[in-house]
């Protein structure tokens, strides 16, 4: 039996057996949905999400970690099938949540950010996505520091935002500043790293650097 068969046969029992809104119920449609998600399945996994979201928001409220956890991942299946506008909406309802739950400086406060950063770029939105980044990557190196994999992440967006933008010689330095503090801290091997670099590499050929 495959993953998703079992999955499937697992969120049929659930919803028999406890109902279509007990938690466990949508704790096993969500990790369905992310099964088929990485089988590119989307169409089948945002009815899914949204039925999480909404059942989430029905037991626990639209600001509990868990009702936020499933509302970002909806954003991020949007965002992948272009309703952009869409997931803008969810993706600042997870900020303005996380937010008031764990504060300005939490790390995940802050990876939600970088999200809506990486939507509001999408959307042609280059200078508000290019302020807020800097707003969160000044954060995110004060509070956990520069070569934190937050911090670096971030600033290889910052990168990408800049290389979008024509500014491609201080868009290289700074893509190049990122591969050299991975390569640093996870060595040459890590995934991020070779990640890194890949991009590096790639802007060097578009340049001719």
């Amino acid at each position: 039996m495959s993953e998703i068969a079992r999955l499937e046969a697992l969120v049929a029992e659930r919803r028999r057996t406890l109902g279509d809104g007990h938690p466990d119920t949508l704790s096993a449609m969500l990790d369905l949905a992310e099964a088929l998600w990485g089988e590119g399945r989307l169409g089948q996994a945002r009815p899914l999400e949204e039925a999480v979201v909404a059942g989430r928001r029905r037991l626990m409220g639209d600001a509990h970690p868990d009702t936020l956890k499933a509302i970002g991942k909806l954003a991020t299946t949007l965002s992948q099938q272009g309703d952009l506008a869409g997931a803008r909406r969810l993706q600042e309802e997870v900020v303005a949540g996380m937010r008031a739950r764990h504060g300005a400086e939490d790390r995940d406060t802050l990876r939600a950010l970088n999200n809506l950063v990486g939507t509001l770029a999408a959307l042609g939105e280059a200078e508000a996505a290019r302020t807020l980044l800097a707003e969160t990557i000044a954060t995110l190196a004060r509070v956990f520091g520069d070569d934190d994999g937050d911090t670096l992440t971030a600033l290889g967006n910052l990168a990408a935002l800049l290389w979008q933008a024509g500014e491609r010689d201080e868009a290289y330095l700074l893509q190049e500043q990122v591969a050299d503090a991975w390569r640093r801290t996870r060595g040459a091997d890590d995934l991020a790293t070779r990640n890194a670099a890949a991009v590096l590499a790639s802007m060097a050929r578009d340049a001719g650097f």
